[in-house]
Parts: structure tokens; C-alpha cells; sequence
């Protein structure tokens, strides 16, 4: 029979630590339900009367099958629980699962706090005893638990045995500064239960400062714990918490956790993992890392000829799990590093059948090595080498033709008198038979500019005739510029992310010596290929 592990979600309140990250209350809710979908045991909200937003989230929570619980701090020295206004408010969120963070590293306890250890006892004690008389489910945070354990092992595990005593369900051992190696969490995990504290009763929560939160919480795994902590793409403080992204496919994938544990999170579910991740992405307008394990663009991605040879044949000879399993996809990039192999494979993927010694092929690869030599880059901008191998196979559909294009720059007032740098963008194109002529300007509705390529961008979308409907959900992403070659013959390589109201993303390539014309490259060929995909749909 398989032991059963919890997982605890703290992306809406320790994740909102993260530097830049500010959730509203809807983008929590939306989380939120994205959470329980995915089938974590307890989505941790906030803290209740630290802010606006998280006591907002709590006065209208989502309705959950999620544990919902709510964050705050021991009652304060002084004060009985009952009166510690503190703690009210979080007892006012009326979740049924509160979680009380507290002290357990003597050193905090009396340089942090300014109090002696007995009293910090008597405030666990206290605390954890309220939470139980009130009805909910107490989890204690033992905060900085690690490193206090090192320095003083018997008051530490003292900590621990008193919220145990007074009623607490979990006791999560914190690695609060991330600075815990793996062999050293397992290790005092192990010791922790020894000395009398279950393991089912036992969470971990680790940060990820030395790069090693998800390696320290599999450690506290193998040694007994029983609730796992973490949040979606490892947000979090400083360099982050656990990442539960990773975790989560871990613990349901790979041995010996399949065989030994099961989780909330069903195979159907585990399927949505990278959707789930790319939509926390997109609330907080970051670009999804690419080599993140699992859920990664890049995750899947066979560059040398020699692993999508094989990879043809059997994925398993280069991948460790097939990528629907997380809901991600295989791709095999075009380089100069790239083969045959590499070439049909990636054709295939875009709906280009091509026979083996096809003449085209060849062709196809000396273009791909010919322009990457001048400063292109089809392995990161796949939807541009789907182009550039449409016209030489010739199956490039005759969409719209670009007769010419002009951008003017020019330093004005705004509409509230400040002098702003605008750019207007003038776009002539030939579709449906007839000329059309556009012109934006890059200016939001707030008088700021958004500079040339948004004004060519509005421009092109404008006016393209029969295509202008199946443009309306395109947007641009991300826009990275490279300086290929230094000097006074610098050539300026744009890579430009691009994504739908489908979900579908897809990345195009420019090059020219001149920013804007580069742009413009890459921009056209974002467009086309969505125009193409739609049409073929």
C-alpha cells in the first residue's frame, strides 16, 4: 500500500515574496483555482491583515477542495492568544487550516525577538492551543528550524515537541535561509523523528539559495516527512522555494517515489502541469523560463543530429518521460549543428512531408548554415525555419505582399504637457487584390510610447483584409535583440516571442544591420505563420 504525501502550496503567499511579484486579488483567485484543479491538499492564500489584497482574497475566498488556509504569526509576548489582535485577524479569515509560523533557532528567539527561550515556548504553546480550542487545524512553521537545530538541537526538538503537545496536525522544518545541503536535511529529518516526532506529522519547506530546495525536499521525503511545501515555478524570496513544477512530476514519474507514495495530483491532472505553469507566467507578463525540468520550451528539445537520429527510432534514447505526460511537447531545433534527421523530423512536426534523399533537403540545410553564418538563428525562432523551408519546397501560400514600410520618431507633448518620444509607423501592403495603406502610433492610452515595432505592429494589424479576424488574438510576448558582429558592421540579430488566445506560442527571427528592419522581419514572419496555422485549421 502507498504512503500517502500532502502537498502544501504557498505561491500566493511566500511566492508573493518574490522580488517584482505583486498578485491582485483576482489573479489569486485565478491561481487559486488553478491550484485546486491541479489537485494540490492545501493552497495557502495569504496572510490575513498584512494587506488589502490578501484580506480581499479571504473575505471572498474561492471555493475550494483544497484545504484553504490562512498564514500569520504567533501571538505576541504580553498578550493572551484570545486578545492578540495579530492572530485575530487571522483566525477572522475563517479557514479551517491556519498555519502559525514561530521560532525554533535560540538565536532568533533572543536576538530577533528580545525574549528568553522558555517564554518563546509558552507563546508556541499558547498559540497552537487556540488554534486546536477554536476548532481549526493547526500548522506550525518551525522557521529557521535547520540551522537552529545545528546550534542547538534540544531546544530546538523542545519547540517542536511543545506545538506537538499543544495540538498542531503538521510541523514543517524549515530551511528558512536555503543554505541546508541535502545529506544534511535527510539527516536531521531522520533525527527529528527518532526523537519522537511522527513523520506523518512532519512537512518540510525549503528555499532554493544553493540551488538544491527540490533535492532537500526529496531528501526529507526518503527520511520520513509526510507534507511537502513548495510553489508554482519555484517563486519565492531571494532565490526562491521548492519548485513544486519540478517536484510534482517527480514524486508521480520517477522511482522510487511512483511505487512508494501517492499524491492529490491524478495522471489526468499531471497533463495540465505546463499549461498551469505558463499561466502563472503569463499573469506576471514573464517570459516561461525555457530549461525549466519538466515544463520547459526547451525541456524536449533534440539540437544535434545525432540525438534526433536516434530520437526518430525511440524518444526514450534521449528523453527520461514522454512530454504529453506533463503536458509539454518534443522539438527538434534547426542549427548548423543540424542533420537529415534533425531537418525531416522537424518538417514532419510542421506538416511537411518530405521523402528521405530528397534534393530539397540539402537545400534546405545549406540555406539554414548559410544564413545562420551571416547571423540568423533558427534553433531558438523555430516558426521562421517553417517559412524559410515553405518557399524552398514551395509550398509558401501567397498571403500578403509587404510594397513598403516607414517609421519617423519624433519628441512631443502629451496630453498631460510632458514631452514624450513617439514613434508613427506607415505601412503600405498588397492583399486581396489591391493596395492598403495603415498608420499608428505607438502611444498608449496613457501617453507613453511603446516605441517602433508596437507602432509597426498596429499598423500591420490595421488593415489585412480577409486576414485582419485571425490576427485579433496575436500578440507579441517578448522581443530580444543581439548584437551579432561588433564595429561599424554591427549586425543586429531580433528574436521575437509571439503567443495566441489558443495558447499556441511560436518565436521568429530577423537580422539586419538596422533594429527596426530586423524588427520588421521577424514581425512578418509572426504573422504569417499564424496566418498559416489558422488557415490549415
Amino acid at each position: 500500500m502507498k504512503t500517502r504525501l500532502y502537498l502544501y502550496d504557498t505561491t500566493l503567499r511566500d511566492g508573493q515574496q518574490t522580488q517584482d511579484v505583486q498578485f491582485s486579488t483576482d489573479e489569486k483567485h485565478q491561481i487559486a483555482r488553478a491550484l485546486d484543479a491541479l489537485g494540490v491538499d492545501y493552497i495557502e492564500g495569504g496572510w490575513p491583515g498584512a494587506n488589502p489584497t490578501d484580506n480581499a482574497f479571504f473575505d471572498a475566498a474561492p471555493k475550494t477542495t483544497a484545504k484553504l488556509t490562512a498564514f500569520g504569526m504567533t501571538k505576541r509576548l504580553g498578550i493572551s492568544a484570545q486578545n492578540d489582535d495579530v492572530l485575530a485577524a487571522v483566525m477572522n479569515a475563517g479557514t479551517k487550516s491556519v498555519c502559525l509560523v514561530g521560532k525554533t533557532h535560540e538565536f532568533h528567539v533572543t536576538r530577533a525577538l528580545g525574549i528568553t527561550l522558555d517564554e518563546n515556548l509558552s507563546l508556541l504553546r499558547d498559540s497552537i492551543a487556540h488554534l486546536t480550542a477554536s476548532g481549526r487545524e493547526a500548522l506550525f512553521d518551525a522557521e529557521h528550524f535547520f540551522d537552529g537545530y545545528k546550534a542547538n538541537p534540544d531546544y530546538a526538538l523542545s519547540c517542536l515537541k511543545t506545538v506537538l503537545d499543544a495540538g498542531a496536525r503538521w510541523i514543517v522544518l524549515c530551511d528558512t535561509n536555503g543554505g541546508t545541503l541535502p545529506a544534511e536535511v535527510g539527516r536531521i529529518t531522520a533525527e527529528v523523528i527518532a526523537a519522537g516526532i511522527p513523520g506523518e506529522k512532519l512537512g518540510i519547506h525549503t528555499h532554493d539559495d544553493t540551488n538544491n530546495a527540490v533535492a532537500c525536499t526529496l531528501a526529507a521525503v526518503d527520511a520520513g516527512a509526510r507534507q511537502i511545501q513548495g510553489t508554482l515555478n519555484g517563486l519565492g524570496e531571494r532565490c526562491g522555494n521548492a519548485n513544486l513544477t519540478a517536484l510534482i512530476p517527480i514524486l508521480l514519474l520517477k522511482e522510487p517515489y511512483a511505487s512508494r507514495f501517492e499524491t492529490g495530483i491524478s495522471q489526468k491532472a499531471l497533463k495540465s502541469l505546463t499549461r498551469t505553469s505558463r499561466m502563472l507566467d503569463e499573469i506576471l507578463n514573464r517570459v516561461p523560463q525555457k530549461q525549466a525540468a519538466f515544463v520547459g520550451a526547451s525541456a524536449f528539445a533534440h539540437k544535434a543530429g545525432l540525438h534526433a537520429s536516434a530520437i526518430a527510432k525511440d524518444p526514450s534514447t534521449y528523453e527520461h518521460i514522454e512530454p504529453a505526460t506533463v503536458g509539454n511537447a518534443r522539438i527538434i531545433p534547426m542549427s548548423n549543428q543540424a542533420g537529415q534527421s534533425n531537418l525531416r523530423s522537424r518538417l514532419t512536426d510542421a506538416g511537411l512531408k518530405v521523402a528521405k534523399g530528397d534534393p530539397a533537403l540539402a537545400q534546405i540545410l545549406e540555406e539554414v548554415k548559410a544564413r545562420e553564418a551571416i547571423g540568423y538563428a533558427y534553433d531558438t525562432a523555430q516558426a521562421s525555419f517553417e517559412l524559410l523551408a515553405r518557399e524552398a519546397l514551395g509550398q509558401m501560400p501567397d498571403l500578403f505582399e509587404v510594397k513598403r514600410y516607414r517609421v519617423t520618431v519624433e519628441r512631443r507633448k502629451n496630453k498631460y504637457d510632458k514631452m514624450v518620444t513617439v514613434s508613427e509607423a506607415v505601412v503600405v501592403i498588397k492583399v486581396d487584390g489591391e493596395k492598403r495603406l495603415s498608420v499608428s502610433e505607438s502611444m498608449d492610452e496613457d501617453g507613453n510610447d511603446r516605441g517602433p515595432v508596437n507602432a509597426l505592429s498596429k499598423a500591420l494589424a490595421k488593415d489585412l483584409g480577409q486576414y485582419s479576424a485571425l490576427i485579433e488574438d496575436m500578440r507579441l510576448i517578448d522581443f530580444k535583440v543581439r548584437i551579432t558582429q561588433g564595429g561599424t558592421e554591427a549586425v543586429t540579430r531580433v528574436i521575437i516571442d509571439s503567443e495566441d488566445g489558443q495558447g499556441n506560442r511560436w518565436s521568429t527571427v530577423g537580422v539586419s544591420a538596422n533594429i527596426v528592419d530586423a524588427s520588421f522581419e521577424a514581425l512578418l514572419d509572426a504573422i504569417r505563420w499564424k496566418l498559416i496555422r489558422d488557415l490549415k485549421g
